[in-house]
């Protein structure tokens, strides 16, 4: 659907809607033009929302999809009457739930409302802070203080699935690379023996490393096909033998990579 639009309407950020939506999307084999309109919290702003719709619908001849997010009925009102097919998820959602639980929901614009004042937030802040110091194995101090800390050859996946970590499930993630010098040794760096627990492999497919790699080195030793063969083999066969749980980044994504691995290290962070 190259010629359909998606709007995502919030009078926040717009993340929640955006994935709420995209969940629903993600069903249908379609790549619509997606919009997020956020902020829009008064009726002014809903009837500028409105204007950008109706203007979609008119280009493309059909009606565009909008998911919203909006507590203020007024500027809800405004939203409903573009010419869209809108999809209201407090609507949908949060009155069923006020009913189910027998209290109103505080109507609070924006998820993220003093969420300085969270200590789930805060968590997540020091786990980024965490995240960034430790990247790439730069520092190994403090290390006892990680929460999984994932070892793999260079570009294997290790820092963005670190800062996602962070940043989603305020887990204190540190990653180190595996190179040639441990494969001749055939051990760990010594900075990580104490850690051992703790560690959590990622590895790829040497073709599909030797494609990232080329992006940066094209026409290096370090991108070769070959020299990634090695690194692979050499680095799947250092974790098998110091018995590091890992699994192959090279078809999954990085939500389905950070959730293996809070299910295997940290279960505790998928409740709460």
């Amino acid at each position: 659907m190259p010629n359909r639009s998606v709007f995502f309407v919030s009078d926040g950020t717009g993340i929640t809607a955006e994935t709420f939506g995209n969940s629903i999307l993600a069903q249908f084999d379609a790549q619509p033009h997606r919009i997020r309109l956020p902020f829009v919290d008064t009726v002014q702003k809903a009837l500028q929302a409105v204007e950008r719709i109706d203007q979609a619908a008119r280009n493309e001849g059909r009606p565009p999809v909008v998911f919203i997010t909006l507590v203020n009925a007024d500027v809800s009102q405004v939203i409903r009457g573009c010419n869209g097919l809108v999809m209201d998820m407090f609507t949908t959602f949060v009155e069923p739930l006020e009913i189910a639980f027998g209290i109103k929901s505080n109507h609070r614009i924006g998820q993220f409302s003093d969420a300085t004042k969270s200590a789930r937030y805060n968590s997540r802040m020091d786990a980024i802070n965490f995240a960034l110091m430790h990247d790439d194995g730069q520092s190994s101090r403090n290390l006892a203080l990680a929460d999984v800390i994932l070892v793999g050859v260079s570009r294997s996946g290790k820092t963005p699935t670190s800062l996602y970590l962070a940043m989603q499930h305020g887990v204190r993630a540190a990653n180190y690379p595996l190179i040639p010098e441990d494969f001749a040794r055939m051990c760990l760096p010594s900075a990580l023996v104490a850690h051992r627990s703790k560690l959590f492999g990622l590895s790829i497919a040497p073709e599909r490393l030797s494609e990232i790699r080329r992006e940066r080195k094209r026409g290096s030793v370090y991108a070769s096909l070959a020299n990634c063969i090695e690194e692979v083999t050499e680095a799947e066969r250092l974790m098998r033998r110091e018995g590091i749980r890992w699994l192959s980044s090279t078809h999954k994504s990085i939500e389905e990579i950070a959730t293996t691995i809070l299910q295997l290290i940290r279960p505790d962070r998928l409740e709460y």
